[in-house]
């Protein structure tokens, strides 16, 4: 665990990026001596909050591009992930030799607490709201953090020391690490992603594996076993390496064995809980529970925490969330699901028949996958966003195809046609970024858009009644 302050103090350090994390950033590179400056390529009519935020601090900023305010005198820069590899602003960082880092880059410098990072392709939010849910049940003092919404500089500036802190990292936060090595890191699955990002899905997964670049003798990993190249990968690590799989029993970590999950490991074999009574339904959220408590379990936590902590975990928003049931038909709210991974996951997870509302900025992988899971479960499909065309050309010999403009549209277009018994299911394959703020927003106005109709429509029968 470092404790790294003079990384900070004294030195100019610009932040891109002025969402949660560039803010909770400045705050701390203000709090351990350093001056921050934050840039926002926004115009200053769509930052007011964050603009006047930064003034309180005392933190001065621009916004509407990059300038090189960013890089003159500086020590370094501080990127956000979304701005792209290719910006001008990080081309004349490197033609200047200016070091570049990520938020949680800096903030494990000033981090006095143990970390645990979980990553993969799909599961990242589940599983990591769940590990903090077993730690804390167990009695740990935790807080969870990263991409999951919390910044981690937000925690790290509360000056505690915690117990564990519980990350969620993206393959977008691990780019720019250079110390960052966390105590135990979970490993939990791999699938082609943000493939708009990456030139190939080997620079992706090159990108996730980082999380291992300062694994060490006394770092503790789990890893899925059921994932051939993760498996292999897991052998050549010089840490102590535990496993979670689905299928087999592992040599150490976590499996089912039948309908129950087992640990096994230096306590030996320890029966945790039955399948069927995990809170968190469906095929993942199960490989999500072994891999939380195989990590959990690895680090020293109780049986009877880490079984409690599986038992009253009920998900997160916006994973498989219900929202209502409106005439007999329940909509889900997934809009987490970001890219075609998880949606395969989701429609074997909610009843069928299943309307499916889809579409968003598109990230360059294949829909061919939900292709086997249509003619089963998949009535019909309403589509939104720039990912339209891609989506209705892969599926639509499978299913009708309708496309709205809003996500209110789509809602009472997949009312229309649905039917008693049936799903309304969101879960969109594609990242928000084309029409809302983040995923968050667009399940927000989801759930907002089905309320609304839940109103309606029962307002209509009291209408008629009378």
């Amino acid at each position: 665990m470092p404790n790294r302050p003079e990384r900070i103090k004294g030195k100019k350090v610009a932040i891109l990026g002025m969402a949660r994390s560039g803010l909770a950033l400045a705050r701390l590179v203000k709090d351990f001596g350093g001056t921050p400056f934050v840039s926002d390529q926004k115009p200053a009519s769509d930052l007011a909050e964050p603009i006047a935020e930064l003034k309180k601090l005392g933190v001065p900023c621009e916004t509407g591009g990059h300038t090189q305010a960013c890089w003159e005198g500086k020590d370094f820069l501080v990127i956000s992930p979304g701005v792209p590899k290719d910006a001008p602003v990080l081309k004349e960082a490197q033609k200047r030799a200016l070091p570049v880092f990520g938020e949680v880059e800096v903030a494990f410098w000033l981090c006095p607490s143990p970390i645990a990072a979980v990553t993969g392709s799909n599961g990242k939010t589940t599983t990591t709201a769940l590990l903090g849910n077993i730690f804390s049940s167990s009695g740990y003092s935790c807080r969870v953090a990263g991409n999951i919404g919390l910044p981690f500089s937000a925690v790290v500036a509360d000056k505690k020391d915690y117990q564990m802190i519980v990350l969620e990292i993206s393959s977008f936060q691990l780019e720019y690490i250079e110390e960052f090595s966390p105590e135990l890191s979970l490993f939990l699955n791999l699938s082609p992603d943000h493939l708009d990002r990456y030139a190939s899905y080997e620079e992706y997964r090159a990108a996730k594996l980082r999380i291992f670049e300062n694994f060490a003798p006394g770092k503790k990993t789990v890893v899925n076993y059921d994932d051939p190249f993760l498996r292999e990968y897991a052998q050549g690590l010089k840490g102590e390496v535990y496993f979670f799989s689905m299928k087999e029993k592992v040599p150490q970590g976590a499996y089912l064995e039948g309908e129950t999950l087992v640990f096994t490991g230096p306590q030996g074999k320890i029966p945790l809980a039955k399948k069927d009574q995990l809170p968190i339904k469906g095929p993942h959220n199960c490989a999500n529970a072994l891999a939380a408590a195989a990590a959990a379990l690895a680090w020293g936590a109780p049986k009877d925490g880490v079984i409690k902590g599986l038992l009253s975990f009920s998900g997160v928003p916006h994973r498989l969330e219900p929202v209502a049931e409106v005439n007999g038909i329940k909509f889900i709210n997934d809009s987490k699901a970001t890219n075609v991974d998880s949606v395969w996951y989701a429609l074997q997870s909610v009843a069928p028949p299943i309307v499916w509302i889809a579409g968003g900025k598109d990230k360059g992988g294949s829909y061919a996958p939900l292709r086997e899971l249509f003619p089963q479960r998949v009535k019909a499909m309403v589509l939104i966003g720039q990912a339209r065309p891609l989506i209705r050309k892969a599926l639509e010999d499978l299913a009708p195809a309708y496309e709205t403009k809003t996500l209110p549209e789509a809602v009472e277009k997949a009312y229309e046609l649905s039917a008693k018994g049936d799903t309304v299911l969101l879960s969109p394959a594609c990242s928000s970024f084309d029409m809302f703020s983040n995923f968050e927003e667009r399940g927000d106005i989801f759930k907002k858009s089905v309320l609304e109709l839940k109103r309606k429509t029962e307002q209509k029968w009291t209408t008629a009644g009378a």
